[in-house]
């Protein structure tokens, strides 16, 4: 009968996997247009609705202040007990307010700098919460939908899959949609495959979220301590944080390079095409990166694709420089080349955080995947507040057909920070396979 139980497993993970189709097409189109949206280079064909610089600091200030979010849900998840289990009453209750407040971020009144200031600042916090409130817990089901290395890195490639499909959605259609439609449209768009995808990912994992489960008996200032003295995640967690904040960068300054650096016209279909193309060699070398977690380490599988995207990103500071090459072609290239080793660093955060997740559970005898989860969130969000200040500071040095020095900035001063978190990964030690004893759960009736 193995047949059935394998069937059943690839049913889960598929299911569960739907969630990053809906949630990155969300995040990616948001990330690559917010900037854009707001304060537009002079010669966009919409006028600005505030400055660069009140942008910049404003989504700054809004992922600082909305970070903590993260660990106390995580923890108030943790310690929760419901009929429905620890996780399944913030992600319903969480859902329905994700989706609608990503789409109000494009939706502004037609009110002074002043109010629409205060109104993004507004809606991007009230957004941060949400999100967290449904992606926490539903992240900290990892650990329990995958409980073996090998289980770990196949479903994190079927998310890697599901979410850069939803990454081409968000990053290639959005453009097309602002073309015809206009930016509302899309963001509405976006929202609701975002809740459609989470509504039905949720479904099918309804089971093994409703497992009953002894909470995390420990109050939060010891779960904290306890959290952030984990060696192991000490280690990995400023790795994929400064790769978040370097791939923040380059997503927002698409836009800007299609249209200053490329000159085009309609600067939608070009950013739809470049990043188009950087999907394509994510997923083409997807299958690499998991065939050499399975022959080495998960840790030296995502080493190598941390060290190989510092050396690609700063290609776009010279795509359209060399003389005989066609800047399209040069640009595209640029754009293929970083977009490969993307892949592998998507692929396993969520593999190794489970890992160490296990290893907690040997030290502390508790499963605290939610406090995991939500505390690299917390540092996430924190320090990734970073790339759209660096940028909008970058795009002041130039952000014009005249002068591009500050678009072309963008990929070494995005490098520098990957490649600091690829040094601070390889003291890294945990072996793939924990043995964690992960205690038999039942369902509640």
């Amino acid at each position: 009968m193995p047949a059935p139980v394998a069937s059943s497993k690839q049913h889960t993970d598929l299911l569960y996997s739907i969630s990053n189709f809906g949630g990155e097409a969300m995040n990616q189109s948001r990330g690559l247009w917010l900037v854009y949206f707001y304060a537009p280079p002079a010669d966009a064909d919409h006028a600005a609705i505030l400055s660069l610089g009140v942008v910049g600091a404003i989504l700054f200030i809004g992922r600082v202040l909305g970070s903590l979010d993260d660990v106390l849900i995580g923890y108030w998840s943790d310690a929760t007990v419901s009929r429905l289990g620890r996780r399944l009453p913030f992600i319903l209750a969480g859902a329905p307010f994700w989706a609608l407040t990503s789409a109000l971020l494009f939706i502004p009144p037609a009110s002074g700098d002043r109010m629409t200031a205060f109104y993004l600042l507004v809606m991007l916090e009230l957004f941060g919460i949400f999100s967290t409130v449904t992606t926490g817990p539903y992240e900290a089901l990892f650990p329990v939908v995958a409980r073996t290395s090998k289980e770990r890195v196949n479903l994190s490639a079927l998310r890697v899959y599901l979410g850069v499909g939803g990454a081409a959605v968000g990053l290639v259609a959005s453009g097309l949609l602002i073309d015809a439609f206009g930016f509302a449209e899309m963001a509405i768009t976006m929202a609701l495959l975002a809740l459609i995808c989470q509504l039905i990912g949720t479904s099918g994992v309804w089971n093994i979220a409703r497992r009953a489960q002894a909470p995390a008996s420990i109050s939060l200032r010891e779960s904290l301590r306890l959290t952030f003295s984990n060696r192991s995640f000490l280690r990995f967690l400023p790795s994929f944080t400064l790769f978040q904040i370097g791939l923040g960068m380059l997503i927002a300054v698409i836009p800007y390079y299609a249209k200053v650096v490329l000159e085009a016209d309609d600067e939608g279909a070009w950013a739809s095409i470049l990043t188009a193309t950087a999907i394509g060699a994510m997923v083409c070398t997807i299958p690499l990166f998991v065939r050499l977690a399975r022959r080495s380490t998960k840790r030296q599988a995502f080493a190598t694709a941390m060290l190989g995207a510092s050396l690609t990103f700063p290609l776009l500071f010279f795509a359209g420089l060399i003389p005989g090459i066609p800047k399209v072609a040069q640009v595209l290239v640029a754009v293929a080349l970083i977009g490969a080793p993307v892949a592998g660093v998507f692929l396993f955060p969520g593999a190794l955080t489970a890992d160490i997740v296990d290893d907690d559970e040997l030290r502390t005898g508790m499963r605290r995947e939610a406090t995991y989860y939500g505390a690299e969130n917390f540092v996430e969000k924190t320090a990734s507040s970073l790339s759209p200040l660096v940028l909008s500071i970058l795009l002041l040095l130039g952000h014009s057909e005249g002068d591009t020095l500050g678009i072309r900035l963008v990929g070494p001063v995005a490098a520098l920070f990957v490649f600091t978190g690829y040094l601070t990964f390889r003291s890294y030690k945990l072996p793939d396979e924990i043995n964690a004893p992960q205690t038999t759960e039942k369902l509640t009736v």
